[in-house]
């Protein structure tokens, strides 16, 4: 069946008159506005999750932006509060310590990677204080020191070490909550 005989065909059939005809050539916007696809660029990145105003900066300096043009778009988007390094830090610093467990020094670090300036790093970093930052550290411990049950002392206390060093932890507060975590530890203790 051609495409031009539209009638006579039965329920069941496909039309393939379903596709729209082409517009017209007049119609046409040869040259989209620049202001329009980086707001639809930046909408489309936020849509996934939060970002800061340096990581939407580079994404639209990847795609061929203009810089005036994403600096006129990003500054409307912070103007509607879709664009808030402030709220972003915030909500990076909350999720990397309760799902990561990241001390103050590895959440800096991940800060400035993402292009947050460091005055609104440290705002959002005083959150994070000293109890809460040992406190994570012994979680971090007990619950890696029953995975390490029946290692020699010495091995798991380098390997609980490693891990609260990887994570951006202190040496003396390591060394500090892995001696308590150990000496607590049923398997150590004596009789």
């Amino acid at each position: 069946m051609t495409p031009s005989r539209r009638a006579g065909r039965g329920a069941g059939e496909r039309s393939l008159w379903l596709v729209p005809p082409p517009p017209d050539e007049a119609s046409v916007d040869p040259e989209p506005d620049p202001h329009e696809v980086a707001r639809q660029i930046v909408l489309r990145l936020l849509t996934g999750s939060a970002k800061s105003r340096s990581q939407l900066e580079s994404a639209l300096r990847r795609r061929g932006c203009a810089a005036e043009v994403a600096a006129a778009v990003l500054d409307r988007m912070q103007e509607v509060g879709l664009v808030d390094d402030v709220a972003y830090a915030d909500g990076v610093v909350r999720s990397t310590q309760a799902g990561r467990g990241l001390a103050r020094a590895a959440m800096a670090r991940e800060l400035r990677a993402k292009g947050v300036d460091d005055e609104t790093a440290r705002e959002a970093l005083a959150a994070v204080d000293d109890a809460t930052e040992e406190e994570t550290a012994r979680r971090l411990v007990d619950k890696r020191l029953r995975q390490l049950h029946g290692l020699d002392v010495v091995v798991q206390t380098r390997r609980l070490a490693g891990m609260l060093a990887r994570k951006g932890y202190s040496s003396e507060l390591s060394l500090r909550v892995i001696r308590d975590a150990v000496a607590d530890s049923p398997e150590h203790r004596r009789d």
